[in-house]
């Protein structure tokens, strides 16, 4: 009888996943089951991680179409303001605008002058704006607003970007912009006069970008 309940008793720990030591047994105890899945989940998670956070190689050069096209139109200063997934609010025609997140700018655009200048508005009702020319992903130039945006957060903080506005929408449509596409933003200056041209990016299979 002894012995049935011993047996029955290891039966019932293999079940819940446990192999664990008795009188008699040279058995090693093992770790549950459910600690094996939750290594095993937590090593899945740390490789999605790399995967996400490991840099993808960009070329930080101009493509030499927008190149030529800059020159012919007398251009010069040529930087890279920002590269950047484009979001769902980036391509949703309510929105009308391309965010431009101030903590990813890769380098200084404006001048004392025109930081200043877009300082001086309020909020993203009565801020002030620049005319700048955008050369487009297609090279069609036309003209965009430029503006400076505080967004509040709920819990009372606010995020800085700057914004292009006013003709979003057309330039969105007009070059197939797409929830998820990578683009990349320079500025340029003709005559010291602000300028900005959009670059369309997609990823090769070596993992470099080309532009459309």
């Amino acid at each position: 009888m002894d012995v049935v309940d011993g047996e029955m008793k290891i039966e019932k720990e293999y079940d819940q996943g446990f192999r664990v030591e008795h009188e008699g047994d040279d058995h090693q105890g093992r770790l549950p089951k459910s600690s094996k899945i939750k290594k095993k989940k937590q090593k899945m998670a740390t490789r999605c991680d790399q995967r996400y956070t490991t840099p993808t190689p960009t070329p930080l050069d101009l493509p030499i179409k927008f190149k030529k096209r800059i020159r012919d139109l007398g251009g010069s200063d040529i930087a890279l303001v920002i590269q950047k997934c484009l979001f769902k609010t980036d391509v949703s025609s309510g929105h009308n605008r391309l965010s431009i997140p101030l903590n990813q700018i890769r380098q200084t655009f404006l001048t004392p002058q025109e930081t200043e200048f877009l300082n001086s508005g309020n909020n993203e009702k009565k801020c002030l704006e620049m005319k700048v020319m955008l050369i487009e992903p297609s090279l069609r130039r036309d003209t965009i607003s430029l503006r400076k945006w505080e967004m509040k957060k709920a819990s009372g903080s606010a995020t800085s970007m700057y914004v292009l506005v006013g003709k979003w929408n057309s330039v969105a449509w007009r070059n197939a912009l797409r929830e998820d596409e990578t683009v990349q933003l320079w500025s340029f200056r003709i005559n010291s006069k602000l300028c900005l041209a959009l670059v369309k990016r997609r990823a090769k299979s070596n993992g470099y970008f080309i532009e459309f």
